[in-house]
């Protein structure tokens, strides 16, 4: 990419956010929850919010859109990873063999994230149900210490890890969406 977009946000009060904080989504209430649990729960879903909110106002191109080659890393990729990690993440709660893969073996998430409207509504709806499906089966364990699947995994662990998995893609995605219009924020 030869042309670097200006850099902007849509914030007015805070220049350096996304958006201004009384038009945030995240965390509105001001309260933070009770219990390791609730927090870990409120964690997750700002930074899932926050991939999405990355994305927003992009047509199919500049979601499927690569930053550096040879990277194949792109808005739309990063949808589909994180909807194929979901489903893995499951893979380790149940005691019998993984569920099969989304797009396939070896990066299909990011080589098939091609700029086609069909495969950006699929991914988004891909997301939903993983993370869904994920959630559902989670919340059959709400004892974090328990350890579950073929390795022993703690509870704990995979909501850590999954927090983690979404928070360094959110810094993926910050960087994407700056190379593709010049938009910035938190």
């Amino acid at each position: 990419m030869s042309e670097q977009p200006n850099r902007w946000s849509e914030a007015t009060v805070f220049p350096d956010m996304w958006v201004d904080p009384d038009q945030d989504p995240r965390n509105t209430d001001g309260v933070s929850p009770d219990g390791e649990l609730a927090t870990l729960q409120d964690y997750l879903k700002d930074y899932r919010l926050t991939l999405i909110m990355k994305g927003e106002g992009l047509d199919p191109e500049q979601l499927a859109r690569r930053s550096v080659p040879p990277s194949t890393m792109s808005l739309l990729g990063l949808l589909r990873h994180l909807a194929e990690v979901e489903r893995d993440w499951r893979g380790w709660v149940l005691p019998d063999s993984p569920p099969p893969s989304l797009y396939g073996s070896g990066g299909g998430d990011f080589d098939g994230a091609i700029a086609d409207q069909a495969v950006v509504d699929a991914a988004y709806t891909d997301l939903v149900a993983e993370q869904m499906a994920t959630d559902a089966l989670l919340s059959e364990h709400s004892d974090l210490s328990e350890r579950v699947g073929k390795d022993g995994i703690a509870i704990r662990e995979l909501w850590v890890h999954r927090i983690e998995e979404y928070a360094r893609h959110c810094g993926h995605a910050d960087l994407l969406r700056e190379c593709i219009d010049g938009r910035v924020g938190q």
